[in-house]
């Protein structure tokens, strides 16, 4: 009999073992699977001279982009889309060029954040599950309007009214008083508006889900941390998306905001419990407001 629940409890204990290591395994192994594909398709895209023509001004604006934007987002727990498709918006470059590059480029920084948030223990399995297929749902079908269906020149100032709203919402969130904490419902619908509108978007996973959890009063490090690790299948399949129905576009930006963000992580888990959460959410809705504004003024 003894040995029978020796043998029971080694089984569980390996199984769980199996299931944690699938946490860290899945994320790395479509990372390696999405750097293969695109070596293999765009390769002859590439050479030294266009790679060294390509370290130029604008891409030192990408980087410094894909920079703060990692930062606010590693800080805040939200962002990161908001943020870089703001100042992407202001300097020019359009909704497909800006939403695609943002959503590559999180491939990277999601999959990266979502070991590291397993790691540290942030996660709750049942919350990532219920947000996971509704979320990337909704991001399949938001990407592939925006690279297939829609005009980017049209929506582009109805995307930078909602990254106001988005820059709206961060404020309220950073003002808000102590929370009842409230029985969420509905966990479905509001991944898939998350992953709808962060595809459409450019951003928005984190401050509309991210926002409305810790507004019902969840844990916010097992909400953060549950939020990123969907976000990575969430852009994951968006990404995907914008490369099957729209190909990829703007190197420079990508490879920007890939680069800056990855350099800027670190640093990033290193403040986020030294600086004061609160003014740096008013500040970062107030900056994405006011690049907002701009991108509104050179369309009307």
């Amino acid at each position: 009999m003894e040995k029978e629940l020796k043998l029971n409890t080694v089984a569980i204990k390996q199984g769980e073992s199996f299931s944690k290591k699938l946490w860290v395994v899945i994320p790395a192994v479509l990372l390696l699977g999405l750097i293969l594909v695109l070596v293999y398709n765009h390769h002859a895209e590439f050479s030294w001279k266009a790679l060294l023509d390509g370290f130029n001004q604008e891409f030192l604006v990408f980087f410094l982009i894909g920079a703060f934007a990692q930062l606010v987002d590693g800080t805040l727990g939200m962002g990161y889309g908001a943020t870089s498709t703001s100042f992407l918006l202001a300097y020019g470059v359009s909704p497909v060029v800006s939403s695609g590059g943002v959503h590559v480029a999180e491939m990277f920084t999601t999959g990266a954040s979502a070991i590291s948030h397993h790691k540290f223990g942030n996660i709750n399995k049942k919350l990532v599950k219920n947000l996971l297929i509704p979320g990337v749902l909704g991001s399949i079908t938001g990407a592939y309007l925006l690279s297939d269906v829609i005009d980017g020149d049209v929506i582009k100032p109805f995307i930078a009214v909602y990254m106001i709203v988005l820059a709206i919402i961060i404020i309220r969130k950073a003002l808000a008083k102590t929370i009842v904490k409230k029985k969420t419902k509905r966990l479905g619908i509001l991944a898939t508006f998350g992953g709808f509108m962060d595809s459409v978007g450019g951003g928005g996973w984190g401050p509309i889900v991210t926002s409305t959890l810790l507004g019902r009063g969840r844990n916010p490090r097992y909400t953060i941390g549950s939020v990123n690790a969907a976000e990575f299948a969430v852009s994951f399949a968006s990404g995907i998306t914008f490369m099957l129905f729209g190909g990829i576009h703007g190197w420079q930006v990508i490879v920007g905001l890939i680069l800056g963000g990855v350099i800027a992580a670190p640093l990033a888990a290193f403040l986020v419990n030294k600086i004061k959460r609160k003014p740096m959410m008013v500040a970062v809705g107030i900056l994405i407001i006011l690049l907002s504004l701009k991108t509104l003024s050179k369309l009307l």
